[in-house]
């Protein structure tokens, strides 16, 4: 059974200047609801979106653990140079309704990298 998933951005600035920025992707409304939670492997590791009939993601949140170390790389493919990930704070990425799978490129071993799927 699909359930519906709505993510939001929210950026506030304080100080010299103050403002709140929102942002609302589209309501998903057959969304996986899915949280997991893998150790990643030094290297490439491939993250591959749940499949279910009838339900498409159209976003990750991938949270690594408190106090990790280890620098991540979000690519699409292995061997593409990628873009490196913040090492502590979460990444949320739209999707396309193809999205099928990305690589994460992990500098050592990391346990209990969070990924939802909206």
């Amino acid at each position: 059974m699909a359930v519906t998933s709505s993510r939001t951005l929210l950026i506030q600035f304080s100080g010299d200047i103050s403002q709140q920025l929102i942002q609302s992707a589209l309501d998903n409304d057959a969304s996986p609801g899915q949280t997991s939670i893998a150790s990643l492997a030094s290297g490439a590791n491939t993250i591959t979106a749940p499949v279910v009939s009838g339900l498409v993601v159209t976003g990750l949140t991938i949270i690594p653990p408190a106090g990790n170390t280890s620098l991540m790389t979000l690519k699409g493919v292995t061997g593409d140079v990628g873009i490196p990930l913040h090492l502590t704070d979460p990444t949320s990425i739209a999707l396309a309704s193809t999205f099928a799978s990305l690589v994460i490129n992990a500098a050592a071993a990391i346990v209990g990298v969070r990924f939802i799927w909206t």
